[in-house]
């Protein structure tokens, strides 16, 4: 497949590369790393194998055109560019596969290209963009993936095959919905506390962050399940987004809570992208992280007071960053 990568920080580098590896014609649409990339390729560091891969570059869409499948890895904060990076890379035949956390990014998507060029992937996978084209992977990898407008399709299998191929695993699901929700039930606890934590326990269960309040260090995930406390909210918090998710008719299993905690523990002090976007000074994905998730669970009167408090005091985080990024 002739396949284009739009957003190579961590997550599209590392896919990429894989792909890139097994043999695709694979396209890096890049920005700042694009002079490293282009002389050096990208760089994996990983337990199964360090390696290397030379993909094509460009710095415009133009330059790459139509593909077959277009892997969108973007953070979500830079949604707005949508309409101006991919329209050189879709054909009518092209698949756009967003990697991105949260809820909405399909639609948006949806709403530019119509519903049935759509698909989503879940990523469980830990990730580090340690330098300009070097990625460390750490643990996990597993993508889920469906289509946004109903069942799998033929072509939805091929492209799981071919990620399968590349040496990482892959699920087809016919319910994207419920897939989603149980990777919130991840990211809302250790994407949310590891930059709210910053701002104090206090602060996290109160919802409340003066302009004042100092700000601490982030929280990797290590910490938040060492000490009972901050432990104690990530169970809340998967909790109350498995009841959000029950509210509007996705019926996630409550035991994802504890097999997402095992899964955390094996990570060891993992710095979640949140925090690690938060701690250089850029804007935090809080609509389709944490603002969707609680205005559906209002909409449907699910009780979620601890993402409430957490959403507010996030909010307050990302305003005092856009302030004075130097603070964090």
């Amino acid at each position: 497949m002739k396949i284009a990568v739009v957003g190579c920080g961590a997550l599209g580098s590392y896919y990429g590369a894989k792909l890139c590896r097994d043999g695709h014609d694979v396209w890096f649409l890049l920005r700042s790393d694009y002079e490293v990339v282009k002389q050096q390729g990208v760089e994996v560091i990983t337990a199964g194998g360090d390696f290397n891969v030379r993909p094509r570059c460009a710095k415009t869409p133009g330059e790459i055109g139509v593909c077959d499948l277009v892997i969108i890895g973007l953070k979500t904060t830079a949604n707005d560019q949508f309409s101006k990076l991919l329209p050189p890379l879709v054909g009518d035949n092209t698949a756009i596969l967003t990697l991105q956390n949260g809820l909405g990014n399909e639609e948006e998507l949806a709403a530019l290209f119509g519903p049935e060029k759509v698909l989503g992937g879940l990523c469980f996978v830990c990730l580090n963009r340690i330098a300009p084209g070097k990625i460390q992977h750490i643990a996990h990898g597993r993508i889920v993936m469906g289509e946004f407008a109903g069942a799998a399709k033929p072509r939805t299998h091929e492209i799981a095959f071919a990620i399968r191929h590349s040496g990482v695993p892959c699920d087809v699901t016919d319910d994207l919905a419920l897939a989603h929700w149980e990777k919130l039930v991840w990211n809302i606890p250790f994407n949310g506390l590891g930059v709210a934590g910053a701002a104090g326990y206090d602060a996290v269960i109160s919802g409340e962050l003066p302009d004042d309040a100092p700000i601490g260090s982030c929280l990797t995930t290590d910490i938040l399940l060492a000490d009972p406390k901050w432990e104690t909210l990530v169970r809340e918090l998967m909790m109350e987004t498995i009841a959000a998710a029950h509210g509007i008719g996705v019926k996630v299993p409550e035991s994802a809570a504890e097999v997402q905690l095992n899964r955390t523990r094996e990570m060891g002090a993992y710095r979640a992208s949140t925090l690690i976007g938060f701690e250089r000074g850029q804007p935090l994905e809080l609509n389709s992280l944490f603002f969707e998730p609680l205005r559906l669970a209002e909409s449907a009167n699910v009780p979620v007071p601890r993402l409430k408090n957490l959403c507010a005091v996030l909010r307050r985080l990302d305003e005092r960053t856009a302030r004075d990024p130097k603070q964090v």
